[in-house]
């Protein structure tokens, strides 16, 4: 399977790409402003670039959009750039799929949704509060209009091994492994189900070999607000040095409005694959202190 992964130096696309090639697969992933080792550049909002990869010459069978305008408060206040970044790449994207021949693969969020009801199915009532909420829909709707085999899938919260360790698990585990003495202070009534960005590959591998379509939520097996994951990760570190504080959501004055209860039930994805695993927070904090290798 030929693969071609926007946005492959993150998260979610640089463990994507790694596991996928561990199975195999003929993968190609870029970067826009981050370059890697593993990484090619392509600036999808600016198809012309001389420096860009030559997605169609490599003839993907398959193109994940991965790459994103992420900081929620910054889209509130840049709502043009958001609308960039967010909907006109993903258009930009899928005029290449459709070029190739290519099955489209974006990736969306439970911003999709308000916050009133959640965890969400996948047949759940969107109504996204934020900018950045209403430009990821967006872009899932125009995908799924213009070619629709388009895969969506829906994910929060995502935590994992990343180059620049920029995920909220990360962040505070190399700041318990530093010594430093943490100053915590985090919503008690923001609900969602933190995922590992290694099962996130390890998923949607099986969806792409299957060739399925739709949109799919992906969870991992906790589901908790932000104060408990904090808890999750310091219990590993008896000897670390912090304060945290609880908060309400309202009290912390962001830009953009939050969704609650959000996070996913990932319903669709457990009927068809119900052996498959996902892991939590507590594991995976386990493993990466003892080293031990990761489950599969």
């Amino acid at each position: 399977m030929k693969v071609f992964i926007s946005g492959a130096s993150g998260l979610v696309g640089g463990n994507c790409l790694s596991y996928f090639k561990q199975q195999g697969w003929d993968v190609v992933g870029s970067h826009l402003s981050y370059p890697t080792a593993a990484t090619v550049f392509y600036n999808t909002l600016d198809q012309q670039h001389p420096d860009n990869f030559d997605i169609q010459a490599f003839k993907p069978r398959v193109i994940i959009h991965c790459g994103a305008l992420t900081h929620v408060d910054y889209c509130e206040d840049h709502q043009e750039e958001s609308y960039e970044k967010t909907v006109q790449s993903t258009q930009h994207l899928v005029a290449v799929a459709r070029a190739c021949g290519a099955k489209l693969v974006y990736i969306s969020t439970d911003y999709v949704f308000d916050g009133t009801s959640g965890p969400y199915t996948e047949t759940a009532e969107v109504n996204p509060l934020s900018i950045y909420g209403r430009h990821k829909l967006a872009a899932e709707q125009l995908a799924v209009q213009e070619l629709p085999d388009t895969l969506v899938i829906r994910i929060t919260n995502v935590y994992g091994d990343e180059l620049r360790g920029k995920n909220f698990v990360a962040r505070i585990m190399q700041q318990c492994e530093a010594g430093n003495e943490l100053h915590l202070r985090l919503p008690c009534d923001q609900y969602a189900s933190p995922v590992n960005a290694y099962d996130i590959a390890r998923a949607l591998y099986l969806l792409l070999r299957d060739n399925h379509s739709g949109i799919f939520h992906m969870a991992g097996t906790d589901y908790c607000n932000r104060v408990e994951l904090a808890g999750m990760i310091l219990k590993h570190f008896p000897n670390a040095r912090y304060t945290l504080e609880a908060v309400r959501t309202q009290d912390l004055q962001q830009a953009a409005p939050r969704p609650l209860l959000g996070g996913f039930v990932k319903k669709k994805f457990a009927a068809l694959y119900p052996k498959f695993l996902f892991g939590n927070v507590s594991d995976y904090v386990s493993e990466k202190i003892s080293g031990s290798p990761r489950s599969s």
